[in-house]
């Protein structure tokens, strides 16, 4: 046996993922296909200021006479379930056998490399899902050259890409006037922004996991607070990495990053850090909260043993009393044997005893505060 591959859903729903990684010995430049990989489609988008091309391609031949124009040519390949067809597209894109291994074999941690004629970057992008907390993770992979960019995306459903597409379809903005550096970090900036909207949904989440935790906490709250610190601990493990290697690009820089480009890539960078900061925060307001938890459940705990405590202290002398009576001793062997037993009010006057006992009790207990509720936070 060759490999170990744990296939991994998309959907962000397990506490740990399994990576891949390769047996002792193997080749290096191998590449293995996840037998649930979607196959691959191959898109390609065509321009200058003046033309505009949009069409999908059949096979990875037919991007070749594209690649050498003088307009950019982005060729996005959308899934990794055909061996044969990947190893066809980096033969057309002349890719280096470790470029292929990165682009394919997922997941691979966020980084640069940089090879001289072409540039490899590779990210994750996170798509929030639908009205629901929790998002879609995959992995792409940019490889830059000087006339054309090719992504390689981990699957087709979920992309944030939309909107860059849209930008080149409707000549909005300047992207139609620069090259293949500006169009890397559109598709880059536009990955990072994609992190917002899914921190936002976490930010609700998490103020209605303190109001629960305020007024009603359960044990399926622990286990929403528990899955939020997992999925949380998810992002900053994309975001971190990512980050850095933003950094290094503009730190180092690349022959094919023009000066203007890495301007841009700054911004960029300061996104990635602001994305870093919120997961952060998050996930320490998700830490207090499991505190919160415990000290309500703590909090609750206390208030039953008090409203028990209450009632065993108000019921002692009432005991007492019905205890002392239900002796019974004979009256006719002296008259200090419980005289009261021959009453004719005795049982009322004894019932009246016992609930002037009790309401004193009662009385004494609020005048001290014993019977508030000091466990209950008001949320704001």
């Amino acid at each position: 046996m060759a490999r170990k591959i744990r296939h991994i859903p998309k959907v962000v729903t397990k506490l740990y993922r399994k990576d891949f990684y390769h047996q002792p010995g193997t080749l290096p430049g191998t590449i293995f296909i996840d037998e649930n990989a979607e196959p691959p489609t191959i898109f390609l988008i065509d321009y200058n200021q003046t033309n505009f091309i949009r069409k999908q391609i059949a096979t990875p031949e037919e991007c070749a006479p594209y690649l050498d124009t003088e307009s950019v040519s982005w060729v996005d390949v959308q899934g990794l379930g055909n061996q044969d067809i990947l190893q066809r597209l980096g033969r057309v894109f002349d890719l280096h056998p470790l470029v292929l291994e990165d682009v394919v074999n997922v997941p691979e941690r966020p980084k640069i490399e940089d090879y001289e004629d072409q540039l490899l970057f590779i990210a994750r992008m996170v798509v929030p899902k639908d009205k629901t907390c929790g998002f879609y993770s995959e992995q792409v992979s940019f490889i830059l050259s000087k006339n054309y960019l090719l992504t390689v995306q981990e699957e087709p459903e979920h992309d944030c890409f939309e909107g860059v597409r849209v930008r080149i379809d409707r000549n909005k903005g300047i992207i139609r006037k620069q090259r293949t550096d500006y169009l890397a970090y559109a598709l880059l900036d536009a990955i990072i922004d994609g992190f917002f909207p899914v921190l936002e949904l976490y930010g609700e989440r998490i103020e209605e996991l303190e109001e629960e935790v305020m007024v009603n906490p359960t044990r399926q709250t622990l286990q929403n607070i528990y899955q939020v610190r997992r999925e949380l601990l998810q992002l900053r493990r994309a975001i971190w990495p990512q980050r850095d290697a933003i950094n290094s690009l503009i730190r180092d820089g690349s022959e094919l990053i023009g000066e203007e480009v890495r301007i841009y890539l700054r911004d960029c960078y300061d996104h990635a850090v602001q994305v870093m900061d919120m997961v952060e925060t998050y996930r320490e307001l998700a830490s207090g909260l499991m505190d919160v938890y415990l000290s309500s459940v703590s909090n609750k705990m206390n208030e039953i043993m008090k409203v028990l405590t209450v009632v065993s202290s108000i019921f002692i002398p009432l005991t007492f009393v019905a205890g002392i009576y239900g002796m019974n001793f004979n009256t006719e062997k002296s008259p200090y044997n419980m005289p009261e037993l021959n009453w004719y009010w005795g049982y009322p006057i004894c019932l009246a005893i016992m609930a002037a006992i009790a309401f004193a009790l009662l009385f004494f207990f609020w005048q001290r505060g014993w019977l508030k509720n000091s466990s209950t936070i008001k949320p704001d």
